[in-house]
C-alpha cells in the first residue's frame, strides 16, 4: 500500500502533464481559426454599424462567428450552409414576431418552428441549433431602430463576410491535412513492421500489437478525410491557395489507397497472428510484407516529394509480379500471399496506375 500511493501520484502527474500538453497543442492549432474569426467579426460589425448605420449589430457578429466556427471542417459549403440556415431562422422569427408579438409562448412557437423547418432543410443538427439560438435573440432582444428586418440584413452581411474571409484569409487547412496524413502513415508503417516481426520471429505478441495499432486507424482516416476535403474546397475558391490544388488532387487518390490499405492490413494482421501460433518463423513471407511496407512509406512520402511517386510504383510493381504462393507452400501460407495481392493493387492505384494495369501485373494463380 505504501508503494502504490507514490505510483498513483506519479501516474496522476503524468496524466496532468499530458492534458496540459494536449491543451497547449489544441490552442496553438486553433490560432489561425481564432484570428480569422476575429477579423471576420470585426469586419461584419464595421459594415453593419458604419455603412448600414445599425447601432448595435449583434446578429452580424454572432452569425459570423457561428458560420465560421472553430472546428476542423471549414469547407465553404459548410460556411454557406450555416449562414443560410441562420439567416432563414432569423427572417422566419422576425415574420412570426410581427404576426404574434413577443413573449413566453411566442418564444416557444418561434423556437419550435425554427427547429422543425431547419431540420427539414439540413441533416446537420448544428445547423438547426445555430438557427434556433439566433431566432431566440430576435424574440428576446428589443426591436432595432432600423426596422423589423434589420437583423436579417445583418445576417446576410455576416454570411457574405464569412465566405469572403474563407477565401481571402484562409486558415491553410492543407497543413492540418498533411499532419493527419503523416500521423496515419506512421501508424500504418509501425503496424506493418510489427507484422514483419510476427512473421520473421513467429512472435504472436507482435501480431497482436499490429492489430491493436490498426484498429486505431479509422478515426485517423476520418480526420484526414475532413481536413483534406476542407483543404481542397478552400483551395478551389482561394486565390492564395490555388497553386496547391495539384498536390491536393494527388492526395485524394493516396487517401483512398490508405483507407483501403488499412482495411486489408487489419485482415492480414488477424491471419498472421493466428498463423504463427504454430511457432514456425516465416522470413519469406516477412520479406514480402517488408517490401509492401516500404512501398507504403514511399506512397506517403510522395505528397511531400513528388519524385518519390516513381519509386513507389516501381517497387510495388516488382512486388506485384512476384506475388504468387511458393511451390509446395501450405494453404495458410498461400492465403497470406493472396491477401497481399489486393493490398498491392490498391497501393499501385494510389500511385496513379490504372486499376486494370495494376491487376495485370499479378501472376495468375
Amino acid at each position: 500500500m505504501t508503494e502504490s500511493a507514490p505510483l498513483r501520484r506519479l501516474a496522476r502527474r503524468v496524466q496532468v502533464r499530458a492534458q496540459v500538453r494536449a491543451g497547449i497543442r489544441r490552442a496553438s492549432q486553433s490560432l489561425p481559426a481564432a484570428l480569422q474569426i476575429v477579423i471576420a467579426a470585426v469586419a461584419s460589425y464595421s459594415i453593419a454599424h458604419f455603412l448600414l448605420g445599425h447601432a448595435t449589430p449583434l446578429i452580424a457578429v454572432t452569425v459570423t462567428i457561428t458560420s465560421l466556427g472553430i472546428a476542423r471542417d471549414a469547407r465553404p459549403r459548410k460556411v454557406l450552409e450555416t449562414a443560410i440556415g441562420v439567416t432563414v431562422g432569423i427572417a422566419l422569427s422576425e415574420v412570426i414576431v410581427l404576426v404574434i408579438g413577443k413573449g413566453g409562448w411566442q418564444l416557444a412557437i418561434v423556437l419550435f418552428a425554427t427547429l422543425v423547418i431547419t431540420r427539414a432543410v439540413s441533416a446537420n443538427p448544428a445547423f438547426a441549433v445555430a438557427a434556433a439560438v439566433q431566432s431566440t435573440l430576435v424574440v428576446l432582444l428589443p426591436d432595432p431602430a432600423g426596422g423589423p428586418f434589420t437583423r436579417s440584413l445583418d445576417a446576410l452581411v455576416a454570411g457574405a463576410v464569412a465566405l469572403a474571409v474563407t477565401a481571402l484569409i484562409p486558415r491553410d487547412p492543407a497543413r492540418a491535412a498533411a499532419r493527419d496524413r503523416r500521423a496515419l502513415f506512421a501508424v500504418l508503417q509501425e503496424s506493418l513492421d510489427s507484422v514483419v516481426d510476427c512473421l520473421n520471429d513467429a512472435d504472436e505478441a507482435a501480431g497482436e500489437l499490429a492489430l491493436s495499432r490498426l484498429r486505431r486507424t479509422q478515426p485517423m482516416i476520418d480526420a484526414w478525410s475532413i481536413s483534406h476535403d476542407t483543404a481542397l474546397a478552400v483551395s478551389r475558391i482561394s486565390p492564395f491557395l490555388r497553386s496547391r490544388l495539384p498536390t491536393l488532387e494527388r492526395s485524394t487518390r493516396v487517401l483512398a489507397a490508405a483507407d483501403l490499405a488499412s482495411r486489408h492490413l487489419r485482415t492480414l494482421a488477424r491471419r498472421v497472428e493466428f498463423l504463427v501460433r504454430d511457432g514456425v518463423p516465416r522470413p519469406a513471407l516477412g520479406g514480402f510484407v517488408a517490401q509492401v511496407g516500404t512501398g507504403l512509406k514511399l506512397l506517403g512520402d510522395e505528397l511531400d516529394d513528388p519524385q518519390v511517386a516513381g519509386a513507389a510504383r516501381s517497387l510495388l510493381s516488382d512486388v506485384a509480379r512476384r506475388l504468387e504462393p511458393a511451390p509446395g507452400s501450405s494453404v495458410p501460407d498461400a492465403a497470406i500471399v493472396l491477401l497481399l495481392r489486393p493490398l498491392v493493387v490498391d497501393l499501385l492505384v494510389g500511385t496513379g496506375m490504372p486499376i486494370e494495369e495494376a491487376r495485370g501485373l499479378l501472376p495468375k494463380v
